[in-house]
C-alpha cells in the first residue's frame, strides 16, 4: 500500500496550493456537516465531528466556514442539505479495483458523474459487491515526522490497538481496526504527538503493481473521479514503487 499512500500524500500537498483547493474545502465542509447531523454539533461528544474539524483546520479551511457547517449540520442554522452516502464499485485500467464513496443530495447526478468519469478514463462500473470484498475497513492516522522515529510513534499507540506503522517519507501512517481509530488518535494526543488526519478508510487485501504507463492511466482516472463534487473518497488496489512514482512525476 505504500505506493498508494505516498501518491495520495504527494497529491494532497499539491492540492493545497493549486486550483483544487476549493474542491477540497467543499468536501471537508461536507464531511463536517454530515458528522454534525449524524452525531450532534458538539465535537467533544462526537469524535467523528472532532476529526472532521481537525482535518479541515489542518487544510486551512477558515474557521467561519467550519462553524457554519457545524450549525447547518446540527440544525442550529437552516439550509443544510440532506446528504446520502453511496458507494460505487468498478475497475480501472490494468484491472485495478476501484471503490468510490459519494456524499450527495442527488443520487442520479452522482451516478451519472461517476459513470462518466469512469468510462472516459478507461474504467468500467461493476455490480455491487464485486469489488468491495477486495478491501478491508481500517482506521488510518497520518502523523508528520517532525523529528519522530517509528519507535516513538509505536510506543504511543501500540496499547491503543495500532496494528502497524508505515514510513511514508515525511510522515508515518498508523493502521488499526476502524473501531480502534478513536483510541489510537486519543493515545497520540495523550502522548503529545501531532497528527494530520484520522480517517476510517478502505485498504486493499491484495495490490496490483503498476508500471509508469499504467500508473499514469490509473492516476488520471482517480483524479477525474475526485474532481466530481459528489465524490468524497476513492480507493484503489494498486501499488506503485518509488522508482515508478519518480518516473510519473518527471
Amino acid at each position: 500500500m505504500s505506493g498508494h499512500s505516498k501518491w495520495a500524500t504527494t497529491k494532497h500537498k499539491k492540492a493545497v496550493i493549486d486550483a483544487r483547493r476549493g474542491k477540497m474545502f467543499a468536501k471537508l465542509i461536507k464531511n463536517i456537516e454530515v458528522a454534525a447531523r449524524t452525531g450532534g454539533g458538539d465535537p467533544d461528544g462526537n469524535p467523528t465531528l472532532y476529526d472532521a474539524i481537525q482535518k479541515a483546520k489542518k487544510s486551512s479551511v477558515p474557521n467561519d466556514n467550519i462553524e457554519r457547517a457545524v450549525k447547518r449540520g446540527s440544525g442550529a442554522d437552516a439550509g443544510g442539505a440532506d446528504y446520502q452516502a453511496i458507494t460505487y464499485e468498478g475497475y480501472g485500467p490494468n484491472g485495478v479495483a476501484v471503490l468510490i464513496e459519494c456524499l450527495t443530495d442527488n443520487r442520479n447526478r452522482a451516478a451519472t458523474e461517476v459513470r462518466t468519469a469512469m468510462t472516459r478514463n478507461g474504467g468500467q462500473m461493476a455490480d455491487p459487491g464485486s469489488v468491495a470484498y477486495l478491501f478491508t475497513r481500517k482506521g488510518v492516522v497520518i502523523v508528520p515526522k517532525n523529528g519522530l522515529t517509528e519507535d516513538d510513534v509505536l510506543l504511543a499507540v501500540l496499547d491503543a490497538g495500532a496494528e502497524e506503522v508505515n514510513d511514508l517519507g515525511e510522515s508515518f501512517e498508523i493502521v488499526s481496526e476502524a473501531t480502534d481509530l478513536i483510541p489510537v488518535r486519543t493515545a497520540l494526543q495523550e502522548a503529545g504527538l501531532e497528527y494530520d488526519s484520522a480517517d476510517p478508510t478502505f485498504l486493499p487485501s491484495m495490490s496490483i503493481p503498476l508500471d509508469a504507463d499504467a500508473a499514469k492511466k490509473v492516476f488520471r482516472l482517480i483524479e477525474a473521479l475526485e474532481d466530481s463534487d459528489e465524490v468524497q473518497n476513492v480507493y484503489a488496489n494498486f501499488d506503485v514503487s518509488d522508482e515508478v512514482l519518480e518516473e510519473v512525476n518527471a
